[in-house]
């Protein structure tokens, strides 16, 4: 888990959320963690992490087994194409059987699939590279929608050069 994260808080404007006891988060979301596009450190209101690492089962989200010791999910939103190349499948139209408590496979993630999310249980060799590029290419997306939704300005300066 510590490699993954510390390869998103290498990304420019990035912001790794760990909920902890007595931060007023659930619970439930301790020991995980919450990936944003939020270059002024805050977590973002309104809007969805681009990727979670998960380390325990949910309600209604126990396919992967994670209650097991040592095992952790990468969950990571993508686009169509990506979703496509990755599975093989459309992600409204997921139909082939797959095991989601493989490790170090890129799947469709077991709830949130349909919506264009991937996962990877336990992510080593087979896995590092292309979970790398998808969490790069997730994190530009989430950048691209903050800088669309501030009209250009992410960061408080003009995209376009004039500062």
């Amino acid at each position: 888990m510590d490699q993954i994260l510390a390869t998103v808080r290498a990304l420019p404007g990035a912001l790794v959320f760990e909920p902890r006891e007595g931060d007023g988060t659930p619970e439930l979301a301790w020991g995980d963690a919450f990936c944003y596009y939020a270059p002024d450190g805050q977590v973002p209101g309104h809007v969805q992490p681009y990727a979670t690492v998960v380390t325990k089962d949910y309600p209604g989200d126990t396919a992967s087994a994670l209650d097991a010791p040592g095992r952790l999910r990468v969950n990571v939103r993508v686009d169509r194409a990506t979703f496509r190349a990755c599975t093989g499948e459309e992600p409204r139209a997921l139909a082939l059987p797959r095991d989601h408590t493989a490790v170090d496979v890129v799947l469709p993630h077991p709830v949130y699939g349909e919506l264009g999310w991937l996962c990877v249980v336990n992510p080593a060799a087979r896995t590092t590279d292309t979970l790398t590029e998808l969490l790069r290419a997730a994190h530009e997306a989430a950048r691209a929608r903050a800088l669309r939704r501030a009209g250009g300005r992410g960061d408080g300066r003009n995209e376009g050069g004039d500062r």
